[in-house]
């Protein structure tokens, strides 16, 4: 009996010592996200995350080909999580069906409800306002207060944009369809093309330097775009481009001003989603909608957040409330619209 007892508990004991000495190889959690989200705005989030919760997170950049990157992947796509930079990219991932539905009772929490999809497929995380920037000199206090003003016949010949198909302004189309249908939509948008000071071209701060440079007297743009101006040191130009414009949040008395947020989903292919929700719930926390608005002049989503005083100091503003997935199913009208009317012809 004695015997028995000493047996057992050597064995006991080296099964104790196998498991202490098998601990420090064990594998950390690891979460593999691919995202058009730069590296200067996700790796301060991520080394964050890592810290709190332990857990290694690899990341693949890139500005283009993530969706076809996934589909030729497939269900052995290593990736878990999608990060991207507006509303319409995640859009064209649901639509290929390369994502999974998203359970955290935290992001249901801290993300208003119309900046995330219906069915769980994708959250908003950080928000930006499609603004109108205008001339401080040309362009009067009250002349311009909505999209549709940009239309009307005394902005004739002072209008610049980007191209008429990038994807912030079929955005903004699309906003107009699902709030005033079609056919008000392709006339706004003849009138707008009947306004504009020169075909459309270059990117939304381009724009702003033409009203600096008298070619224009208003434009279309980002509202993080400003900040980007105002603060750029090392292309210190654009400070005198900011400086020459206000920045203006139409539709203030009405439907608010449109807003585009980026996104994050759990890909289908993702064999740990609770670890991808936590993820994503992470990225909607008091910390990470703080580091947001602070790298990219970009709005938080959860309410009681500080922004960023300047930010701030462009005052607050009403935005469009409508679910912005009410504004993705029209985006493809959108695109045809903008064909319809040669926009960029």
């Amino acid at each position: 009996m004695i015997a028995r007892t000493l047996s057992f508990s050597i064995a006991a004991a080296g099964i104790a010592l196998s498991s202490f000495i098998a601990a420090p190889h064990a594998q950390a959690a690891e979460l593999n996200v691919y995202s058009y989200r730069q590296a200067f705005l996700i790796d301060p989030l991520v080394k964050a995350f890592e810290k709190e919760t332990g857990t290694k997170v690899n990341i693949v950049f890139s500005k283009k080909g993530l969706l076809q990157r996934l589909q030729s992947e497939g269900m052995n796509s290593p990736a878990d999580v999608v990060l991207t930079a507006d509303v319409s990219q995640i859009a064209q991932f649901e639509k290929e069906n390369l994502l999974q539905p998203i359970k955290s009772a935290e992001l249901e929490k801290n993300v208003p409800s119309q900046y995330r999809a219906p069915n769980g497929m994708w959250t908003g995380l950080t928000m930006r306002a499609r603004a109108v920037y205008a001339s401080k000199t040309r362009v009067k206090p009250g002349e311009l207060t909505s999209y549709e003003d940009l239309a009307k016949p005394h902005m004739k010949g002072r209008v610049c944009t980007r191209s008429g198909k990038h994807p912030y302004n079929v955005t903004l189309t699309a906003s107009i369809i699902a709030a005033k249908g079609e056919a008000a939509a392709e006339e706004w948008a003849r009138g707008l093309k009947a306004n504009l000071a020169r075909k459309p071209q270059g990117n939304d701060r381009a724009q702003v330097k033409a009203i600096k440079e008298g070619e224009c007297d208003v434009s279309l743009g980002n509202s993080y775009y400003f900040g980007k101006m105002i603060t750029n040191e090392k292309k210190p130009e654009q400070k005198e481009w900011a400086a020459s414009v206000n920045i203006i949040f139409p539709n203030q008395a009405d439907r608010g001003t449109h807003v585009n947020v980026s996104t994050g989903a759990i890909t289908k292919a993702s064999k740990q989603p609770e670890l991808a929700a936590k993820f994503l719930a992470f990225l909607s926390s008091n910390e990470a909608q703080t580091i947001y608005s602070s790298a990219n002049f970009e709005y938080p989503l959860k309410a009681g957040i500080k922004m960023d005083p300047l930010v701030a100091s462009w005052g607050k503003f009403k935005a469009d409330d409508r679910n912005l997935a009410d504004v993705v199913a029209a985006q493809t009208a959108a695109t045809k619209l903008m064909d319809k009317v040669a926009f960029d012809q």
